[in-house]
């Protein structure tokens, strides 16, 4: 069978498809490319303005403060050691409640689907949120960037519907074979939903490296913040003081401006660095669950 030639329409229309979508690919990495420029870039040269893709005085000193400065190395590897604990956490519990949920046989099944979606409905915000934490006494602790997120009823239902389409046989043979539910669970079901379990962990990991709102409203020790909270608190506070002319602030924002002993470095150019380095690991795990995301998503979410 010959392959069929594409007309003059399809020619255009694939033509302009690529197009758009090259523009929109563009125009998602080029802040990306701009923060690269500027954090390659000496301090004070790009104070003046210019640089939009390369960098004109190349310099190493941003990424040479950035790594020896202990405050900004510290909320690097709490985010590290949290996403990394949080992500793997997350998807084996939440594996355990979806194939449970996925079992027929469970009694009140309905009732407890029914259960967990009802309260996902509703929240009762920040303040009773701040007030279960202080009786949990977790606040001000790392626990409180962990068990909160270790759990999310969305992922649990993507998880039990993929589940929900693995043959029953299978898992019966090894029932018959004599396999308990552990067993079962972790020889036949697991092998056979690396999709939807890496589709999981790269939502799960994404938002735990991103979120910056718990440390900034749970966390007050400043050595406890992640990544993003620490550079939410450096842009924040640099953006007030640039605003009202002060000089204060807290040991972050003094942080920036006092030891600055390196030639070429400026607060904002360690900023532009902060974002780089805190951007950069996502950027490299997300190539490898790529080829699971797009089959994970739409197994799980629309197979029913």
């Amino acid at each position: 069978m010959g392959v069929r030639k594409m007309s003059a329409a399809d020619k255009a229309y694939s033509t302009f498809n690529y197009a758009v979508l090259t523009l929109f690919s563009l125009t998602a990495l080029y802040p990306f490319i701009y923060f690269l420029a500027l954090s390659f870039n000496d301090g004070y040269d790009a104070m003046k303005g210019g640089i939009y893709f390369f960098p004109r005085v190349f310099t190493l000193e941003n990424y040479n403060k950035a790594f020896n400065n202990p405050l900004i190395l510290n909320s690097f590897m709490i985010s590290v050691t949290r996403t990394f604990i949080v992500t793997v956490s997350s998807v084996l519990l939440t594996a355990l409640l979806a194939y449970g949920l996925s079992r027929k046989g469970l009694p009140g099944r309905k009732y407890i689907v029914f259960f967990f979606f009802f309260t996902t409905l509703f929240s009762g915000g920040l303040i009773p949120t701040f007030i279960l934490f202080r009786q949990l006494e977790i606040l001000n602790t790392y626990w409180v960037l962990v068990l909160p997120m270790m759990y999310n009823f969305f992922n649990a239902i993507i998880m039990k519907t993929f589940f929900d389409g693995i043959p029953g046989s299978l898992s019966e043979s090894a029932r018959i074979d004599g396999a308990s539910e552990l067993s079962v669970f972790a020889r036949i079901i697991l092998p056979l939903s690396l999709p939807v379990l890496a589709t999981i962990a790269l939502f799960v990991g994404v938002g735990v490296w991103n979120d910056w709102f718990t440390g900034q409203f749970f966390i007050q020790n400043e050595d406890l913040y992640p990544a993003a909270t620490f550079l939410n608190k450096m842009i924040s506070e640099a953006s007030f003081q640039t605003m009202t002319g002060s000089s204060g602030g807290s040991s972050i924002q003094n942080m920036s401006e006092s030891q600055m002993g390196l030639r070429g470095v400026t607060p904002e150019a360690l900023r532009m660095t902060f974002v780089i380095i805190i951007t950069t690991p996502i950027i490299c795990v997300y190539p490898f669950l790529q080829k699971y995301f797009v089959k994970g998503v739409l197994v799980g979410s629309l197979k029913e």
